[in-house]
């Protein structure tokens, strides 16, 4: 059997008595941290609510000043977020005899809100490709067209805004590009 001795004793006690020191300076200087820390105010500690927005796009097709077709779009969107639509045909082509290329023909639109203060900033990019008419066409090969409006606007909840609006240099058609911003909740 061992004995333990005195001295072992005392330096197990010293050793226990160290570590409870440590353990209790630590969580003193911990505290004193905390309460020299600025208090945090609700806006601060608290997370934000998300404020989710409807966003309704609508593209116009004008002939003469006169709407002759309009493509509606909506997608939900929550503010300091981003999303987008996209809606495409990919078309084979032949471009040289037995190779294959695919078009793109598609509908794109990415938007991103941003909230600064009271203020809603809204940033939109979107692409729209189509193929011209048959009488614009130059030979027996597709011909695309593209149209982009790139905008970037603050919002006014609940009434439609203009975003951008582009003429056809081939016809006198004109396109617009609209979008509708409502608070959902």
């Amino acid at each position: 059997m061992t004995t333990i001795t005195t001295a072992m004793k005392r330096t197990v006690a010293t050793c226990a008595l160290i570590v409870a020191l440590m353990f209790t300076c630590g969580i003193a200087k911990a505290r004193a941290q905390e309460s020299s820390a600025p208090a945090k105010t609700p806006e601060q500690g608290a997370p934000k609510p998300v404020e989710a927005y409807r966003l309704d796009f609508s593209i116009n097709e004008l002939e003469d000043g006169k709407k002759i077709n309009t493509r509606q779009y909506s997608l939900n969107l929550n503010a300091n977020d981003d999303n987008e639509i996209r809606i495409a045909t990919h078309v084979p082509v032949e471009a040289k005899e037995g190779e294959i290329h695919n078009l793109d023909v598609s509908t794109s639109i990415w938007s991103r809100l941003r909230k600064y203060n009271d203020q809603l900033e809204l940033s939109v990019r979107s692409t729209i490709s189509n193929f011209a008419t048959p009488d614009q066409a130059r030979d027996s090969r597709p011909v695309l067209r593209e149209l982009k409006i790139n905008a970037s606007t603050l919002v006014l909840l609940g009434k439609p805004m203009m975003l951008g609006s582009v003429d056809d240099p081939n016809s006198k058609r004109q396109f617009q590009l609209e979008v509708t911003v409502t608070k959902l909740r």
